[in-house]
């Protein structure tokens, strides 16, 4: 919407694209929009990696056995470039991954979802779970329609190895960035893997997580928020930000990630650290059931914690977002799917005990309860911290639809390399960020 060669008829166009609510099809006034009884086939593009978007689709068609489902899946960062093409294409999906909106909203590839948010109550839950897929006229995230929904909210921080924790004399999280340098440092000396990432192309750079909660602990995440919601005058290119980008290069330059990490797929980082190489890993909650799997009783959780004692921890913690073409086929059930995810039993527990995640929806519905000593309990409770805080950050991954793929994922792999500085990875990153806004 802010480019500077679109013309003004296709202002006016993608204006009354992303102004007009889609009405649910329905028969009566007190008809909700469903799935009915005809056959159907839900045409899905899902991320690969991840267990819940599966499982919830076969819990679906357990429950309507009318509606089978085209699945077909890729990498977070293969779905950030085909996702204009599919959303485009004459066989639109009824569901995709979104790894984010505000172009495909303003270019009227994502169907806009107020008119079902008003069918089935969604405007009446917390206000908090709306926000993050909302895009306003302007273009920026936070406020006006709606255009996606989430399969649950996750969480990310930093999971521990208990055993090889306590090696090093952690007795409990750190309360300090300087208390967590410490550990790393412990890590070094005793000969173990301080931290495990991954930091291929495929997968996307793994080091954006642990630099995005270094900006969070030195930082506010106002501005942090601001980039990613894209408000007019954002920059990431801020003083304490160029503070936690320097942190993490020092902790590069110490060898606290493995040497090979610029070649690391995310799935291969996962199971070397389930074996035990490496005490920390930064990732989110959507890697629980694994973890409680294969660590059963040996993986912990904290939030990074903030580097003045006293100060309120912060995270990631972002809907795991979907939409619906605007030209879908399907939409009705499309729509229909996203309700029952967040208010079926069985669904919320798919969301809880596989997704790991809390699965949102009513305010009045309970958190599925989740077996003692896994590490879900954790990260759910971490959640509530973050909450009552009101720290939470969308993924600095999020802030366009190619930032991950043609800015960070880059610019963190020269760091790597020892090819790009704190100062020139945010400069270059802020760079490819107003390109893609004017495009």
């Amino acid at each position: 919407m802010r480019g500077k060669h679109k013309s003004i008829l296709t202002l006016v166009m993608l204006f009354v694209l992303s102004t007009v609510s889609v009405l649910p099809t329905v028969q009566g006034q007190d008809e909700l929009p469903s799935c009915g009884t005809d056959p159907i086939t839900l045409n899905a593009y899902f991320e690969t990696g991840f267990d819940i978007p599966f499982r919830l689709a076969e819990e679906f068609s357990a429950q309507y056995p009318n509606v089978t489902w085209d699945i077909k899946q890729d990498q977070f960062t293969n779905l950030i470039n085909s996702t204009p093409r599919l959303l485009s294409g004459d066989n639109p999906p009824d569901l995709i991954r979104l790894p984010t909106m505000v172009s495909f909203a303003n270019q009227g590839l994502l169907m806009n979802l107020d008119g079902y948010a008003e069918a089935f109550g969604w405007n009446e839950w917390p206000v908090p779970q709306l926000n993050q897929n909302r895009v306003a006229e302007d273009g920026t995230r936070g406020s006006g329609a709606l255009y996606a929904m989430s399969l649950n909210y996750s969480l990310t921080g930093v999971f521990y190895n208990k055993e090889l924790a306590a090696q090093i004399g952690m007795t409990e999280p750190p309360a300090t960035l300087a208390e967590f340098e410490a550990l790393l440092a412990a890590a070094k000396e005793a000969d173990l893997l301080p931290i495990m990432q991954w930091g291929s192309a495929r997968s996307g750079m793994g080091l954006a997580f642990p630099l995005q909660a270094l900006m969070a602990s030195v930082g506010s995440v106002e501005p942090i928020n601001d980039w990613i919601f894209q408000k007019p005058g954002a920059t990431i290119v801020t003083d304490s930000n160029i503070e936690a980008a320097e942190y993490l290069l020092r902790w590069i330059e110490n060898g606290y990630f493995p040497p090979d990490i610029n070649a690391l797929e995310y799935t291969d980082a996962n199971g070397r650290f389930s074996q035990g190489e490496g005490v920390f890993i930064f990732n989110g909650d959507w890697q629980n059931a694994v973890y409680n799997a294969e660590m059963p009783g040996n993986i912990g959780f904290f939030l990074m914690p903030p580097a003045e004692e006293g100060g309120a921890p912060a995270a990631m913690s972002a809907p795991l977002t979907y939409g619906i073409a605007t030209n879908a086929v399907n939409a009705d059930c499309a729509a229909f799917f996203f309700n029952w995810v967040a208010t079926d039993e069985a669904a919320r527990e798919i969301g809880v005990l596989v997704g790991g995640s809390n699965p949102g929806g009513p305010s009045g519905l309970e958190i599925p309860a989740v077996e003692e000593g896994s590490v879900t309990n954790e990260t759910l409770a971490a959640g509530v911290i973050v909450g009552e805080a009101g720290t939470s950050m969308d993924f600095i991954a999020n802030a366009t639809s190619a930032i991950f793929a043609q800015g960070w994922t880059p610019e963190l792999q020269k760091m790597v390399g020892g090819r790009q500085d704190a100062v020139g990875l945010l400069e270059a990153v802020q760079e490819e960020y107003e390109r893609q806004l004017e495009e």
